[in-house]
């Protein structure tokens, strides 16, 4: 397939370019760097950069005309300033109206897009949350997400939207594992929000990504585990990789007004049409996460959240 990624330089958008490129798929990335880094995606065989930004029409539709793909995996998102309603719209809203109408006009096959569950609110109404859940996003990057995914449905290509439990792994510097592995390594005490997650390993999620660029499936999916860890065990586990001891418990706050107590999706459907499951286990993904930020540090960190130093947003994004 000749394969254009939105975001290839961010965290889901690299790990997926790389197994494409494996399997002997052309790929092209479209990235600004904002949240992205240049260093997980080189240039290579098999593997072509535009430095664009899916906000300028111009050069979307360009970038389209030029490399002429098959599908397009939209993974660029705006999401590290809860305050930045502008570049949210630009990017999420207006960057994925671009993004549709160059797919159009390219005849391209197929888009999978990469939604936020925050798109049933920070208040769901069901545990596990269903498909069926009404769609009610109240932050500027869920209401954001949730209009570029309204566009892409109206937009006539076939789709698969994928509404995420919380991803994780290497190259991820969104949520608590970056977090909580910067400041242990720095000696720096942590604390965590009294908060439920589910978490899914991003190589669980390249399956379904991959199946569905290559035609399975249609519509909206869940990819999630099926069932929510705390935070606290997310800090363990981290604790544990590190291989270090602390002193005390790690201290539990209540979550901030902008934090959902839980977002535990329902996957069934996601396991039939693609007869698929999540297998990584959370202690097993958050290994390798600390190994890759032992050798490549972590640097600057996002969140979509307000007020609190360490949170968890719905998903570790591209």
């Amino acid at each position: 397939m000749k394969v254009l990624i939105t975001g290839g330089a961010g965290f889901i958008g690299s790990h997926l370019a790389d197994r494409l490129a494996a399997e002997g798929s052309e790929v092209l990335s479209i990235d600004n760097y904002e949240t992205g880094r240049r260093e997980n995606l080189p240039e290579r065989d098999g593997v072509a950069i535009a430095d664009e930004t899916i906000a300028d029409a111009d050069a979307v539709r360009r970038t389209f005309e030029s490399f002429k793909p098959d599908v397009v995996a939209h993974a660029a998102a705006s999401y590290k300033d809860p305050d930045a309603w502008v570049e949210d719209v630009r990017t999420n809203a207006l960057g994925t109206v671009n993004v549709v109408e160059a797919a159009r006009e390219a005849g391209v096959e197929r888009l999978v897009y990469f939604q936020t569950a925050l798109c049933y609110g920070t208040d769901p109404i069901e545990q596990p949350i269903t498909l069926s859940h009404p769609i009610r996003p109240d932050s500027s990057y869920a209401i954001s997400k949730t209009a570029g995914e309204q566009y892409i449905e109206m937009s006539g290509i076939p789709f698969v939207s994928l509404r995420l439990a919380n991803v994780y792994g290497p190259r991820n510097l969104s949520g608590p594992p970056p977090t909580f592995f910067a400041r242990l390594s720095e000696g720096k005490s942590c604390f965590v929000v009294d908060t439920r997650r589910d978490f899914v390993y991003v190589d669980d999620l390249l399956e379904v990504v991959i199946a569905a660029l290559q035609g399975t499936g249609s519509g909206h999916y869940h990819v999630s585990s099926g069932s929510d860890h705390s935070i606290k065990e997310m800090f363990d586990a981290v604790v544990d990789a590190m291989g270090i001891e602390l002193d005390e418990e790690v201290e539990v706050r209540p979550r901030p007004e902008d934090d959902a107590p839980s977002i535990l999706l329902d996957p069934s459907r996601t396991e039939q049409d693609f007869s698929w499951k999540a297998r990584v286990p959370l202690a097993d993904g958050i290994a390798k996460a600390v190994d890759w930020y032992r050798e490549n540090g972590v640097g600057a960190t996002y969140t979509h959240l307000k007020s609190q130093d360490v949170r968890v947003p719905d998903e570790s994004k591209a």
